[in-house]
């Protein structure tokens, strides 16, 4: 059916348990019919809705609280959902009374996962794509199948890839996920073999964590300690907004402005910033001129922490503004590497009148909130956001804001930054032994063709992505579009992808439209419609993270980390498949790591390649001893459909088992009797973080090159692992062995580090100013010339933003003003007044935004939260395929403007990050 035809057609055309089959297959059941059946009532949407007391009717049913876990943000919080004795659903949550990091402290995107739950538009059953076309104005026609016919044509086509000897054409993407993932997004794609499993990750915020893994060794996100802080910075943070844990920041924030102050580096008035002492209005993309500034007043006014960092053996401060210090007179710390290297090739012309003409901010406030700072020390926080990081130069800024923190001695301390207890979750079984020729073949192929590891391209020249320090160790997702559109170092002929949408979440999108239809079979699983989906072959419909699914999560904060259980609280008993498969879905759904994974595997198994079911088969329950196929029998769908569903649960109960089973070995924490026990409670608190012990001078070590906090990051030069004598000459000749550090990364690919630099688009230079192994601030690099492009972008996630799933939730529009400067039900681009004045620009008239690489239209808000020269903009809106709701005529027109169709496809080269701040420039226009 044309689009046109099913523009006019108000007949639709359904099977037998209401699905319609024309263009909107996606959303195919009448509005009171899926109302009816998706809240187990007997009325319908209508119904509901015209109800006056129809919330407090709900709240008053009666039910059982059951644990379970949102996967909203990556708070991940422990949660527990009400479900109605009578209909079996689900009518409230709030979070977990049994958590130490959060108890029953929840934020919203809870609530909204309800209105997800029970959404009309969810997919509801496999659909095939009859349209053999693909495009963003092609229609899919898709038409509902069986999961048994699902299953057995992605079987064919991983046969057919296996038969070529060509696995190595196949693809997994995944976006939000469960520590189950190993199964799908690992070992799935090694025993099929493909090295291509590329994550979302480098989209979130890798850069962010390059800052602090090349000063202290710790490639991972922090918690901060703000119970007992009595300073806070935030750089590009919004802790009681989207941060993660921001049900606990946003419990405690009451507290910590009562007993600290709090000053936010922000280009625009965010949720913290209003509740802030100070705001610092940066520049966009000048956040490392302040840190670098505030670096030098700690140092020429001796406010730095003598007991990390050291002290001048006479005691006479040396750091004087413009004049290099002799490395022999000072005394360093065994806690700190570099900071004298630091001061002579960064810092010591660092002055905050220098960093006023860079980055807008007066000099008397960086003076001012980097000593209130550094007296507060070391109960004082700078807080790394994604803003300053996730810039074409973004690594080195985040290397800025981090050393603050070694400065002032709160690396790991009281009041200060912190990271994880360990959580002493169980390893999975691994696939190793089911790896067979063909398999090693297709993932041993990136290593004699092409430019890079992956389709992702990391590991090339140009894109060292140094997680944890080494060379391609990191992913650059949105690079793999042109990995595909180029066919480097493969090409691809078969894409899984699971609980992502690319096609949307990635800066200038434009580019994954074309290399979705340049796949020619390509599977998506996910809860709803969505633009990736428009392209796929299969669409496969998957269970909902917080009330359908097995899974773990875990949560870091308060000074604790917790294990969170995923379980299918709408099942009576979770631990029986079949009441699981009955009662605790509410459509023909699958769980995307475990069921499809195990369907396949029977399946391949009956074309001779059994490999992935044997893999499967080692998923023994820990209590019963017994695998998936000696629990249950049987030949047919529904006896395979049992079966997978108790590899789902055998999975987690293996994953878990440290936390419930007292003859297994766990670290200091909650202690359980059994598997009923823990999975009735849902979460696992570990000990208290144990402040200073990775101090070398409480005998502990920093994971760095050194063993100590690096101000001379010999860590980025060379990578964590290389033995490197602290009290060597500052840069000590060395062999390098894996690839790892910039010199790995140069000697893998036959140059120096200055050109990997010159190559990457960092100013910096090994033997010059900015140094490359310093944390330093580099001048933004801008797309778009300043003429052209006046404003630059103020991108920021919404505070209702379930990790951009909650665009079909009526709720986020209703409440969008819950973000400083929104509007409910509009998409608005804030400009500041005067801006507005000189374009001749009026609150609420319709404008065009513009880019090098696309442009929206979105309606105006005057907003003097927005700093001259830059237009802010919430992301989150611009879905054209993702339901009703979500879209303004789905499959056809946006419901406001997606920011990513704005955004260059650019890269922080360092980390593999996208860049998503500071380097946009943009024009205004009224429509």
């Amino acid at each position: 059916m044309s689009k046109n035809e099913a523009t006019n057609d108000t007949t639709d055309t359904t099977d037998s348990s209401g699905l319609a089959l024309d263009r909107r297959g996606f959303m195919k059941t009448g509005a009171a019919g899926a109302a009816a059946a998706g809240l187990g009532l007997g009325f319908g949407l209508s119904s509901l809705v015209e109800a006056d007391d129809y919330r407090d009717a709900l709240v008053e049913h009666t039910g059982e609280w059951r644990a379970s876990c949102c996967a909203g943000c990556t708070s991940w919080c422990a949660a527990q959902v009400l479900v109605d004795d009578e209909t079996g659903r689900a009518i409230r949550t709030r979070g977990n009374e049994h958590s130490d990091v959060h108890g029953t402290n929840d934020c919203v995107r809870q609530d909204l996962a309800i209105q997800q739950l029970y959404d009309p538009d969810r997919l509801k059953q496999p659909m095939r794509r009859t349209n053999p076309e693909k495009g963003k104005d092609a229609d899919p026609e898709f038409e509902p199948i069986s999961w048994e016919e699902a299953i057995e044509e992605i079987a064919d086509k991983i046969i057919e890839l296996r038969d070529n000897e060509e696995t190595h054409k196949s693809m997994v993407t995944r976006g939000r996920y469960t520590y189950l993932r190993p199964i799908l997004y690992s070992h799935f794609p090694q025993i099929i073999g493909t090295p291509n499993n590329i994550s979302h990750s480098s989209i979130c915020a890798e850069a962010e964590k390059a800052g602090p893994m090349f000063t202290e060794g710790e490639w991972a996100y922090r918690q901060y300690d703000v119970t007992e802080t009595r300073y806070v910075i935030c750089w590009g943070a919004d802790p009681i907004s989207t941060n993660r844990q921001v049900s606990h920041y946003n419990n405690k924030w009451g507290d910590v402005l009562d007993q600290a102050e709090v000053a936010v580096v922000e280009p625009r008035l965010s949720a913290t910033a209003t509740k802030a002492d100070e705001w610092l209005p940066v520049e966009p993309g000048y956040d490392g001129a302040i840190a670098t500034a505030m670096a030098h007043v700690i140092l020429t006014e001796g406010l730095w922490n003598r007991e990390f960092v050291g002290e001048f053996e006479d005691g006479t401060n040396r750091f004087v503004e413009g004049e290099e210090v002799d490395l022999d007179t000072f005394d360093e710390s065994e806690n700190s590497y570099g900071v004298v290297q630091w001061w002579n090739r960064e810092l010591k012309d660092r002055t905050p009148e220098w960093a006023e003409a860079e980055s807008g901010v007066s000099a008397d406030q960086i003076a001012r909130v980097a000593r209130r700072f550094a007296q507060a020390g070391p109960n004082a926080i700078s807080w790394l956001g994604g803003g300053p990081a996730m810039q074409v130069r973004g690594t080195y800024t985040a290397m800025a804001v981090h050393a603050l923190n070694g400065l002032v001695g709160s690396v790991g301390n009281e009041g200060g930054t912190l990271y994880a207890p360990d959580d002493g979750t169980a390893s999975l079984p691994g696939a190793d032994e089911f790896t067979d020729e063909i398999a090693e073949q297709g993932l041993a192929y990136p290593e004699e063709h092409g430019t890079g590891d992956k389709i992702d391209q990391r590991g090339s020249l140009e894109l060292p992505a140094l997680k944890g320090g080494q060379s391609g160790g990191g992913v650059v997702t949105n690079n793999a579009a042109d990995g595909i559109l180029e066919e480097d170092p493969m090409e691809i002929e078969l894409l899984i992808s699971y609980w992502n949408n690319y096609a949307f979440s990635n800066p200038e999108n434009q580019r994954w439209l074309e290399a979705l239809e340049k796949i020619p079979f390509h599977v998506t699983i996910e809860t709803h419609p969505s633009e990736t989906a428009w392209f796929a072959d299969i669409v496969l419909p998957a269970t909902h993270h917080q009330f359908e699914r097995w899974g773990q999560l875990r949560s870091t904060a308060n000074g604790r980390r917790s294990i969170n259980l995923h379980q299918p609280v709408l099942a009576d008993d979770p631990d029986d498949p079949e009441d699981v498969l009955d009662n605790g879905r509410l459509w023909d759904v699958k769980t995307d790591e475990t069921e499809i994974v195990y369907l396949i595997a029977e399946e391949l198994a009956d074309r001779g390649f059994d490999n992935l079911l044997e893999y499967c088969e080692q998923y023994e329950d820990p209590e019963t001893g017994l695998s998936p196929s000696e629990e249950y029998g049987g030949d047919s769908f529904r006896d395979r459909e049992i079966r997978a569903q108790a590899f789902s649960r055998n999975a987690i109960k293996l994953r878990m088992q440290p936390m419930w089973d007292p003859d297994v070995e766990a670290p200091p924490g909650d202690e359980f009797s059994s598997w009923e026990e823990f999975r009735e409670v849902g979460v696992w608190n570990s000990d208290h973080w144990d402040y200073r012990h990775r101090w070398p001078s409480e005998g502990g070590e920093f994971p760095t090159a050194t063993g100590r906090f690096e101000f001379f990051s010999e860590t980025l030069r060379v990578g964590p692992d290389t033995d490197v004598d602290p009290d060597d000459d500052i840069e000590p000749e060395f062999d390098v062995g894996d690839p790892a550090g910039l010199e790995g990364h140069a000697d893998r690919h036959g140059t120096d580090v200055d050109d990997v630099l010159e190559t990457c688009k960092y100013l910096a230079r090994t033997d010059g100013e900015p140094h490359a192994y310093v944390p330093h601030y580099e001048e933004p690099y801008d797309v778009g010339g300043e003429g052209d492009y006046p404003f630059k972008l103020v991108d920021y996630k919404d505070r209702l933003n379930r990790e951009g799933r909650s665009a079909n939730t009526t709720w986020l529009h209703e409440f969008k003003d819950a973000n400083p400067g929104d509007e409910p039900g509009e998409d608005v681009a804030k400009i500041n007044p005067r801006d507005a004045a000189e374009l001749g620009i009026e609150d609420g008239d319709e404008i065009v935004v513009s880019s090098p690489v696309g442009e929206i239209e979105v309606t105006a808000k005057l907003w003097e939260g927005a700093k001259p020269g830059t237009i802010a903009k919430t992301y989150g809106q611009g879905h054209w395929a993702y339901g009703r709701v979500a879209s303004e005529e789905f499959g056809e027109k946006e419901r406001g403007g997606n920011n990513n169709n704005l955004i260059p496809a650019e890269y922080d080269r360092l980390s593999g990050s996208t860049v998503f701040y500071g380097d946009v420039r943009v024009d205004v226009e009224k429509r």
